[in-house]
């Protein structure tokens, strides 16, 4: 799946693929990306966004309005990184793990 499709438990997954690339979809990891919402929890999240220097900013479009995160990334140059969500936190975790996992990520069945 896109990171800009993702939500809920499948991004709060991706969010846990993007900090521990070896966590798989083993019913641990699944059980743990349900109990810890970065999604939608600023304790968890922010501390990501700090350190990543993930700007937000909200987009007032009127009934089109969004929250967009962007970042840079040194890795590859300075390729552009953003998402886009209803919220700054989906809007910043979409953008993490945009960053660290691309532009696919294989989310495990029982999140979609």
């Amino acid at each position: 799946m896109k990171p800009s499709e993702l939500t809920g438990a499948a991004l709060d997954w991706a969010v846990l693929k993007a900090i521990y690339p070896g966590c798989d979809s083993g019913s641990f990891w699944l059980n743990f990306a349900r109990a810890n919402k970065h999604t939608e929890d600023w304790a968890l999240s922010g501390p990501i966004i700090e350190r990543e220097r993930i700007r937000l900013v909200f987009r007032d479009l009127g009934a089109a309005s969004y929250w967009c995160a962007e970042a840079y990334e040194a890795y590859q140059g300075n390729q552009y990184i953003d998402g886009k969500g209803p919220t700054p936190l989906i809007a910043a975790m979409r953008c993490y793990v945009s960053s660290k996992l691309g532009d696919e990520v294989q989310v495990p069945e029982e999140l979609r």
